[in-house]
């Protein structure tokens, strides 16, 4: 199932977003479709007119992965890590699908995309097995980590700069795991004005979905609603030569094959 939220009028609606129009999910909200278990369950049939995706949930915490594909790694110039690097950003920086990235110049002038595979936590994962962490899995959607490079390496750890208002675009739909094989061969990019920036896939991540999982899970819990990172490939601004970074009026595209496209404008306060 492909399964979002959508706003209607003054209300969010949690929607089933797999054919032509939007339907109508029977639950307050989506977190709490996610927390049954059973989203085809819920379908009402009920095409709603009107309504427009956004992000499709807010998560309870919003866990991401650093220099995690080989690609990435290679045109950092960094070593690439002995175990996952984790780092968090904060929930509030989450936005949907068609609403704008905003720049604040007093904080930050290099800004940067990050195309990522998001998962999305359907049951509670406490010191799990990396060959039971799927099994914990609701879906897959699409996240842009977008990133204040400056404020990044001048704090020496990652929180802020990834965390300012708006930098966390997320969606625009949850797919399940039942429509798609193989999250460790989804071809995933970037287009930034329609220029294809990043062009890779999550084959070359250094530790796959399950083992993030299992890593993640022996430190801390993640809950139902929880988002999990991955890590993003070759072609951030901040390594090209030279150096470029996200500007006013920029269009943001981060896509990935099969879970879908995430476009997002940008506007400089």
């Amino acid at each position: 199932m492909r399964l979002g939220t959508a706003r209607l009028g003054d209300r969010l609606v949690p929607v089933d977003a797999g054919g032509a129009g939007l339907v109508g999910l029977d639950a307050p909200s989506l977190l709490d479709v996610v927390r049954a278990g059973e989203p085809a369950a819920v379908a009402t049939g009920e095409e709603l007119e009107g309504a427009r995706l956004t992000a499709p949930l807010r998560p309870g915490k919003v866990v991401a992965i650093g220099l995690n594909y080989l690609d990435h790694i290679r045109e950092t110039g960094m070593a690439a890590p002995e175990r996952p690097l984790v780092f968090t950003k904060f929930t509030s920086s989450v936005i949907g699908d068609g609403e704008p990235i905003e720049l604040d110049r007093a904080l930050t002038e290099r800004v940067d995309w990050e195309v990522e595979l998001a998962v999305v936590i359907g049951r509670r994962i406490r010191s799990v097995a990396a060959e039971d962490a799927l099994d914990h899995v609701f879906g897959y959607t699409v996240a842009n980590d977008v990133s204040a490079r400056d404020v990044q390496f001048a704090d020496g750890q990652w929180v802020r700069a990834k965390s300012f208002d708006t930098f966390c675009p997320l969606g625009p739909v949850i797919v399940t795991p039942d429509e798609l094989d193989d999250v460790g061969s989804l071809a995933l990019r970037t287009r930034v004005n329609g220029e294809v920036v990043q062009d890779s896939s999550t084959a070359e991540m250094v530790f796959g979905v399950a083992e993030l999982l299992a890593f993640c899970s022996r430190s801390f819990p993640l809950d139902p609603g929880d988002v999990l990172l991955t890590g993003t490939p070759w072609g951030c601004g901040e390594f090209m030569d030279p150096p470029r970074s996200l500007q006013d009026r920029d269009v943001v595209e981060v896509e990935i094959d099969r879970i879908g496209t995430l476009r997002n404008p940008v506007v400089e306060l």
